[in-house]
């Protein structure tokens, strides 16, 4: 029985990885490394982040996007965006040089068992372990509008499904979203030769600003100083501060993780995008048809509900985000996720260190937004998962003795939430 499981091999998955080997856990970690940004996002995109805010996390700090870049000649440098085929081989890079040999097969399903937990690959081997890391990113979470949910995935796709856009050359499609997801995608399909247009909620388009140098006034950086979010003293406690942002009453945590660093397109992709790409904003999808060759989309405004027009395209991407629920977990047996707590927007409820409501069962990435904060969304916010997380597998180790068997909750509170379940 490994001590250690993670489940996920993105930059959570391999950064967790890192400091459990480090720490000398017995551990597995299983999953196609830096998957999403080689399969689900076509090639000449670039990462949002700075590259200062882009690293994966191993215990010494030494494996860090900019050394990459270095061995290949090429500089990370602030207010220079790296292209994403460039993290994915750095993500690649740091799990051949850091922690354990990753295991690609795919972890069909996790089920409580005597001692801890048995989880199964896609082959059918059953391994066993005392603890698991739920390192899965954002795929299992694929949000779709509800009037394009019912058609075919000729005619719909997710922005997330498309590792190139070649498919849709001299094609008419209809993106939409607002943030920049939808708007990077636009902006590729229209440099290609495609006929695209942009159907948004919000009634105007919002831009991140170019960021300000990295050098400056010592006055201008008290005012807002840089963070991995972006500037300003709320992104850096965003930020810098995961551990503080937990403390916060869960209505407030709830409302932040909501609103905050809401859809907006990066300062280098809008130029793009407003000499090529018809933007429809306040326009909002009520129906979806099948129609010879395409898609009818029946289009109203969002405010006030009036139909604007009746649109034919050939295919739609819903660049809309997604959805990180417990529900969704679907890689979980029925009665482990069913004991799983959860906080007002679905998402189980994680505890200290990031551990569910079920002893031994700790989450990382998207999936923990709810609990830590906004830079769960993003790479920056592996660091600190990556440290916190194996601390609180250390202290599980430690507290249940290794063939000690965990007893199945008896109780519940909230959502599905064993008794005497960790805070």
């Amino acid at each position: 029985m490994y001590d250690l499981l993670v489940v996920g091999a993105g930059p959570y998955g391999l950064s967790i990885g890192s400091h459990a080997a480090a720490a000398g856990l017995s551990l597995r970690v299983f999953g196609r490394p830096m998957a999403s940004w080689r399969d689900h996002m076509p090639r000449g995109m670039f990462l949002k982040s700075e590259p200062w805010a882009s690293n994966l996390s191993d215990p010494g700090g030494h494996r860090t996007l900019e050394v990459y870049c270095a061995g290949r000649g090429v500089p990370a440098r602030h207010g220079e965006p790296i292209p994403v085929e460039m993290f994915a081989e750095y993500g690649m890079w740091f799990a051949r040089h850091t922690g354990p040999e990753v295991d690609e097969r795919t972890v069909t399903r996790v089920a409580a068992c005597p001692g801890g937990f048995e989880a199964v690959t896609d082959d059918g081997q059953v391994l066993q372990a005392r603890a698991v890391a739920l390192a899965v990113g954002v795929m299992p979470f694929v949000e779709i509008p509800a009037a394009l949910r019912g058609l075919d995935s000729a005619l719909v796709s997710h922005s997330s499904h498309h590792s190139d856009l070649i498919r849709f050359h001299g094609k008419d499609v209809t993106v939409i979203g607002g943030g920049q997801a939808a708007l990077e995608t636009a902006a590729l399909l229209a440099e290609q030769g495609t006929r695209v247009r942009v159907l948004a909620r919000a009634d105007t388009l919002s831009w991140n600003d170019v960021p300000p140098p990295w050098e400056r006034p010592w006055w201008q950086e008290a005012r807002s100083p840089h963070s991995g979010l972006g500037p300003g003293w709320r992104n850096w406690f965003y930020s810098q501060r995961p551990g503080l942002f937990r403390r916060l009453p869960e209505t407030t945590r709830a409302r932040i993780a909501a609103t905050a660093l809401g859809p907006a397109g990066a300062w280098w992709v809008r130029d793009r995008v407003e000499r090529a790409v018809e933007v429809l904003l306040d326009h909002e999808v009520r129906e979806a048809h099948a129609v010879p060759g395409g898609v009818r989309l029946e289009v109203a405004s969002r405010t006030s509900g009036a139909l604007l027009r009746s649109l034919r395209t050939d295919h739609v991407i819903a660049a809309t985000g997604f959805t990180a629920s417990r529900d969704r977990l679907t890689l979980l047996s029925d009665d482990l996720r069913g004991n799983l707590a959860t906080v007002a927007d679905g998402s189980p409820e994680i505890g200290r260190d990031f551990e569910s409501t079920y002893p031994g069962l700790f989450m990382a990435g998207l999936v923990t937004a709810s609990g830590f904060g906004p830079a769960m969304r993003f790479v920056h916010g592996a660091t600190y998962t990556a440290g916190a997380l194996v601390r609180g597998v250390r202290r599980h180790l430690r507290a249940t003795p290794r063939g000690a068997v965990i007893p199945a909750p008896g109780g519940r509170r909230r959502s599905g939430a064993p008794m005497g379940a960790r805070g």
